[in-house]
């Protein structure tokens, strides 16, 4: 993933007002190893229900709010953008309301997601031998664009409205 400023996070969320995204507590962009993300994701500090992500779509960097699902807790699933087999006891339903007038009128999308947002490690480990036969790179790296498409289709899909 390309590096981002704060400014450019904060002015790339589509499904929020200008004072929420102005508002969003941004991690330590400073300690991100970029190369290795294929997108950024995080819980807000202060509000541990909401979580943000910002990928590219179209090649700008596109951000969205999300909030965990009303009684929902972290469950062992298989997360649906990494789609890891191995972790998957660290899984949240995390739900976007969409932008514009459907997001303004109530109508959101969810997922399930990696609760702290670890799907560019998880596509990155290193495949078993079941997994991978002889070719252990090109597991990973058909796992890191699974990982790309998925993400910036659920962003563009949030920010289509």
């Amino acid at each position: 993933m390309r590096a981002l400023t704060a400014p450019e996070i904060h002015a790339s969320f589509v499904n929020s007002t200008r004072r929420e995204a102005a508002q969003a507590v941004l991690p330590d962009l400073s300690a991100l190893d970029w190369d290795r993300l294929d997108y950024l994701g995080w819980t807000d500090p202060k509000n541990p229900r909401r979580a943000y992500v910002v990928t590219w779509v179209d090649d700008r960097p596109t951000g969205i709010v999300l909030r965990t699902a009303d009684g929902a807790t972290r469950r062992s699933a298989v997360c649906s953008w990494c789609e890891d087999v191995i972790a998957t006891n660290e899984v949240s339903l995390l739900v976007a309301k969409r932008a514009g007038t459907a997001g303004r009128n109530g109508d959101t999308v969810g997922t399930l997601i990696c609760a702290d947002f670890a799907c560019s490690k998880n596509v990155r480990r290193r495949p078993t031998i079941v997994e991978a036969g002889d070719d252990a790179e090109a597991v990973v790296q058909r796992r890191v664009a699974g990982l790309k498409e998925r993400s910036e289709r659920f962003v563009a899909a949030v920010a289509r409205g």
